[in-house]
């Protein structure tokens, strides 16, 4: 049996596929198993053990249907449900198994502040798209390898080589970010070194945090690479992040995570932390929250309650365990 998964973004949705991958392998030992994403995610199967082969968009659609009708699959895994996968599950006449997205109950439940998605995670959502094949869940955490195998004494410095928190403060969105000033109020209290993650976009938020803090601080944001950053969390003695793909990625190694949530739920999204056996969900209610179902440049209200008001303490006593 020759089956293609299809996700094209994002890194968070694309990482929760990798057990429905993994399952599909290991449960039809003689089946082969391609994915197809965007290149820009192909980071996250390079070096899975679990795949036969990986398949990246191309700037035309009707490119990519003619590599898929060359495949000649038995069926077709959508976990994307969009128009694009439309398109090629039409234009092949594959069989396939769509991802059932909810949209109207999505929609309603953001609108209205209503709760019509069940609290199920996404990783279970997708794996009723492979059910019908026999495919139950295995139970396990998802999948991400480290491409090469880092020092750690090249990536940080002393002081954070015996043990440090991560605390991954990146995120694509402003309403899914933690204040300055709250990060630095939270890491004042916490006894072990902290390294500050993130991109580009949030280096000048790790210089402003690690200021304040001196050398208890080390800022890696937009210095270290995305597989230094995993083999750093990996190597966490725990964790704190919001909603974002490195967080999410950390979910592989089996650390303590704690997830902060902004303007963001997630119960919306069913991506709260999979199979970690040490998680805490930081999030407040508010009548305003969800704002969005992915993030906000600003907070709607003005007043961004969701993280100015959210208890310091648990993340500070989450941390110090």
């Amino acid at each position: 049996m020759k089956i293609l998964v299809i996700r094209f973004s994002s890194m968070g949705d694309i990482i929760y596929t990798t057990p429905v991958v993994r399952c599909l392998k290991q449960q039809l030992p003689d089946s082969e198993i391609h994915f197809l994403t965007k290149p820009a995610f192909k980071y996250i199967y390079d070096a899975n053990p679990h795949l036969d082969k990986l398949l990246l968009l191309k700037e035309k659609l009707s490119d990519t249907i003619q590599e898929i009708r060359q495949e000649k699959y038995d069926y077709i895994i959508d976990l994307h449900s969009n128009l694009r996968t439309s398109l090629i599950k039409l234009r092949t006449g594959i069989k396939s198994s769509t991802y059932d997205k909810q949209r109207i109950r999505k929609w309603l439940s953001l609108k209205f502040n209503l709760k019509l998605i069940e609290p199920i995670h996404l990783v279970d959502r997708y794996l009723k798209t492979v059910k019908f094949l026999g495919i139950s869940n295995d139970g396990r955490p998802i999948d991400y390898y480290i491409k090469k195998q880092h020092q750690l004494a090249d990536l940080v410095p002393l002081s954070h080589q015996s043990g440090y928190v991560a605390f991954v403060i990146g995120a694509t969105h402003f309403t899914k970010r933690m204040p300055n000033e709250k990060i630095i109020n939270i890491c004042r209290q916490i006894q072990k070194p902290v390294l500050l993650l993130g991109g580009n976009d949030v280096k000048a938020n790790g210089d402003i945090v690690a200021a304040a803090l001196g050398d208890k601080a080390y800022n890696a944001c937009g210095i270290t690479s995305l597989d230094e950053s995993v083999f750093l969390v990996a190597n966490a003695v725990n964790i704190i992040g919001f909603d974002t793909g490195l967080t999410h990625i950390a979910e592989a190694f089996d650390r303590p995570i704690a997830s902060v949530w902004g303007g963001t739920v997630p119960e919306l999204l069913g991506v709260q932390p999979y199979q970690v056996k040490d998680a805490l969900v930081a999030g407040i209610e508010l009548p305003c929250r969800p704002c969005s179902k992915f993030g906000l440049s600003q907070c709607p209200l003005g007043h961004f309650k969701c993280m100015n008001e959210m208890p310091e303490q648990p993340l500070i006593n989450f941390a110090n365990q």
